[in-house]
């Protein structure tokens, strides 16, 4: 009895290993990258075969010329991966309005002329601490700076916005936000076409 028992529990364990262990992630991970290819390799920006980063993940940009994302509260530095996290600071905690206020400071330093209330999304960390993403209010308190460091035009600066803004949910769900990775990297683009156009007008 106790022989038959065990030989049946040894069959489950081997069977349900075979099953989930092998099979279940081979069959997912094989339609995963058969549907949805870059979505399952991190959504990953590639250029000139360097990956330089995820659409998924944001990057610390502290450059005036470049656009700003969140706060990030990963350690040991910002926008982390390995180490996803919030700082679950109250509003109330000294840390967290000290943080803030170097933000603002910051946000000031870097365009003095701009006198419009700051989005509070610039001046606070996301749950992540990854967030890609900033408001379209963000973005659009930033586009002046941007385009007077660079020396672009606004409505240029103000069309590449638009062209890196993504839509609510399904149309209904959340707000427009902008990826700030694909921005900035619109931009180095653009400035670098600018240059080029520029080099060849040179007689």
């Amino acid at each position: 009895m106790f022989m038959q028992s065990l030989r049946i529990s040894v069959l489950m364990w081997i069977t349900l290993t075979i099953i989930f262990g092998v099979a279940y992630p081979a069959i997912t991970t094989l339609v995963a990258q058969t549907v949805f290819p870059r979505q399952s390799q991190g959504s990953l920006i590639v250029k000139d075969n360097h990956s330089i980063g995820s659409r998924l993940v944001g990057q610390n940009f502290a450059d005036p010329k470049y656009f700003w994302g969140r706060l990030s509260a990963t350690g040991p530095v910002p926008y982390n991966a390995a180490a996803s996290s919030g700082s679950n600071l109250s509003i109330a905690n000294k840390t967290f309005l000290k943080n803030a206020k170097v933000r603002i400071d910051a946000l000031h330093a870097a365009d003095p002329a701009n006198k419009t209330a700051i989005p509070v999304d610039l001046v606070t960390a996301s749950a992540s601490g990854l967030d890609p993403h900033i408001s379209l209010a963000a973005a659009e308190y930033q586009a002046a700076r941007v385009a007077r460091v660079r020396g672009m035009g606004y409505d240029t600066i103000k069309t590449l916005v638009g062209e890196n803004t993504q839509g609510r949910q399904w149309g209904v769900f959340g707000e427009p936000v902008v990826n700030v990775l694909t921005l900035n990297l619109a931009i180095d683009e653009k400035a670098k076409i600018d240059a080029q156009g520029g080099a060849t007008k040179t007689p």
